[in-house]
């Protein structure tokens, strides 16, 4: 799918055109790719690339334009389990046009970023700081999670809430990657300022990002170590909980066990050694299994169970 966006009154505004100055192609098809390696000139390679999830964030220049690769998180869908990962976008910048090649069909202009925007540099450059801001936001998220699953392992022994736990842990580790990779690219690109055309503005601006993207690195990377700490403390709490679970249905079957027994001893296919006739046995037999029932309480309190 293809959208075409105009700069104008510095304000980025769609239009129902062929072509224009941002064009963005959401998961192209075959006619697009075409259009985008015969008429741009985009290397196949690289526009792969973009579409894959598991490149590398980089920087490379072509003889008409120059090629950016970048990650930012997808959207999580919800309906399994709690695992985020990430996506590459492709960004290919000419003289007068910028082309932003994504995997999935998301809004890219829609923050208060892009209120004021003048250039195709200043684009490019706020499409690199929302995918920062959007890092930052799914770490917020994913902390309020474990908070929420925390309480509920402390209740509950299900093993969905450590299979979550899990899963957060693991999309930790593809955040730290994709951050990490954002951040040689953003490197690269401060020390290629001059060669990327960035004014003083703009690259005051890059210079800004690079400070943004290493504290979610190291937020990123703390959420992580503290998870990966805690997942051996919430597997012990999970055991005592079963350990207190066991305890109490132990307690409970011998709870029943004892009056069983005397009852039992009295009811077996023997003769009784007391009158047949009599109704006295009966409640001398109840007041042993009351006697009985007593004892066990009184074990009970004394191994203090």
């Amino acid at each position: 799918m293809r959208k075409v966006f105009e700069i104008r009154n510095s304000q980025i505004t769609q239009f129902d055109a062929a072509e224009g100055s941002i064009m963005v192609f959401v998961d192209p098809d075959a006619d697009e790719r075409r259009f985008l390696v015969e008429n741009l000139k985009v290397d196949e390679h690289t526009l792969n690339s973009a579409l894959d999830p598991d490149e590398l964030s980089r920087l490379e220049y072509e003889h008409d334009h120059t090629a950016i690769i970048y990650k930012r998180p997808r959207n999580y869908s919800g309906g399994g389990q709690l695992l985020l990962k990430v996506a590459s976008v492709g960004m290919f910048l000419f003289k007068d046009r910028l082309v932003v090649v994504i995997s999935e069909d998301v809004p890219l202009f829609d923050t208060k970023q892009f209120r004021k925007v003048d250039t195709l540099n200043e684009v490019m450059l706020k499409l690199l700081s929302r995918a920062i801001v959007h890092f930052l936001e799914h770490l917020k998220v994913i902390i309020l999670i474990v908070d929420e699953i925390e309480g509920k392992i402390n209740t509950a022994m299900e093993n969905k809430n450590l299979i979550n736990l899990f899963s957060l842990e693991k999309s930790l580790v593809y955040y730290l990657n994709a951050i990490h990779t954002n951040n040689v690219l953003l490197s690269k690109m401060k020390s290629n300022a001059e060669r990327l055309g960035l004014t003083a503005e703009e690259q005051e601006l890059l210079e800004d990002m690079i400070v943004d993207n290493d504290q979610c690195y190291k937020q990123a990377e703390i959420y992580s170590n503290i998870l990966a700490s805690l997942m051996d403390a919430r597997a012990s709490i999970v055991g005592n909980n079963l350990n207190a679970l066991m305890k109490r249905l132990t307690i409970i079957t011998l709870g029943v066990m004892v009056p069983t027994f005397v009852v039992s001893t009295f009811s077996m296919n023997v003769k009784y050694p007391f009158d047949a006739d009599a109704s006295w046995p009966f409640f001398m037999i109840m007041a042993l299994v009351a006697l009985s029932l007593a004892g066990f309480y009184m074990v009970i309190k004394l191994l203090r169970w």
